[in-house]
């Protein structure tokens, strides 16, 4: 199962009021494991920078002035995402600006039923408690070392807090993923191997079980198959 944990910056909070993307990150999970293949894009707002979007991820009006617009890179975001799940933190945001660029750019929308959202998950799973993307790195004492948002970043940090959030990893059982060039992706268990128990099961056989059975072999004779492997 493939599913890419997304996440956005942007120069505000509404795209309805001239806000656009400015950047997009993508890490690709494989059956919930990181196969290292990734998705990092800066984009061409053509617009000013907010101070206040600027302080949350430092991409300043100049910095972006040379990157790509969002409808030279809208195909291959696409073909990166495919029809994947997409793992966002408060997907409701993101998919919203998405969506409007795809729709500004005459690009097919992504379906919101493709999107995972955590905080709904985190809030069903904590409620009441605070369920930030900081707030729930420390909950599980993922150190994340970062000044500044940065779209890539935070979907790697968002990766650990999702498998924590399904579960947490399986320590015993590793799967190696590859993602071959025409987009498929296989996977192998590395020499996984059950562990002996630690107690044997106890037998399935009662003793009132096993003297019935002895008595009732004993009158089949000497012949009978069960004394050749009793």
């Amino acid at each position: 199962m493939r599913e890419i944990v997304m996440d956005t910056e942007t120069t505000g909070l509404d795209p309805n009021t001239g806000d656009r993307i400015v950047e997009i990150g993508g890490v690709e999970l494989f059956n919930h494991m990181p196969t290292g293949k990734t998705y990092h894009q800066y984009i061409n707002p053509q617009r000013d920078m907010p101070e206040g979007a600027f302080a949350v991820h430092g991409l300043s009006e100049k910095f972006l002035s040379d990157k790509p617009l969002f409808t030279d890179i809208a195909q291959t975001f696409l073909d990166f995402v495919g029809e994947s799940k997409l793992v966002i933190h408060n997907a409701s945001f993101d998919m919203k600006f998405i969506n409007a660029e795809l729709k500004w750019v005459e690009r097919p929308s992504l379906p919101w039923a493709q999107a995972i959202d955590t905080l709904a998950i985190a809030r069903k799973k904590f409620p009441g408690a605070q369920n930030s993307l900081d707030a729930l790195c420390r909950r599980f004492g993922i150190q994340t070392e970062r000044e500044l948002h940065g779209a890539l970043l935070d979907s790697e940090i968002l990766a650990e807090v999702y498998l924590e959030l399904i579960g947490g990893r399986q320590p015993d059982f590793t799967l190696s993923v590859v993602s071959t060039n025409d987009g498929g992706d296989k996977s192998d268990a590395l020499n996984w191997s059950p562990s002996q128990r630690r107690q044997p099961l106890p037998p399935r056989l009662s003793d009132a079980e096993k003297v019935a059975h002895d008595a009732f072999v004993e009158k089949l004779g000497e012949n009978a198959i069960w004394k050749r492997f009793k």
